[in-house]
């Protein structure tokens, strides 16, 4: 009985798993990614919601720009409304 085993097989298998697994790796990087964006957005929120109004103002925030700051953090809100003027 013969008991050699092609090594070339087992080459071209785990050439066609790691083919397979790149795209969901990928994916599921970019899914923890949001989920880590997304609950730094939530802390942000919350502290934000904590601050009485004086506070708020003394950062030139009303509380009705809350949200837009927590989901556009790139983008300053003073300049979007000095630019509307």
């Amino acid at each position: 009985m013969n008991t050699t085993f092609s090594t070339t097989g087992l080459a071209q298998t785990a050439a066609s798993t790691r083919r397979v697994f790149s795209p969901f790796r990928r994916y599921w990087g970019a899914f923890q990614e949001w989920r880590k964006e997304r609950r730094k957005r939530q802390r942000e929120r919350a502290e934000l919601y904590r601050l009485n109004d004086w506070e708020l103002m003394d950062m030139g925030m009303t509380r009705g720009e809350i949200e837009y700051v927590v989901s556009n953090r790139c983008t300053d809100p003073r300049r979007v409304r000095s630019t509307l003027r």
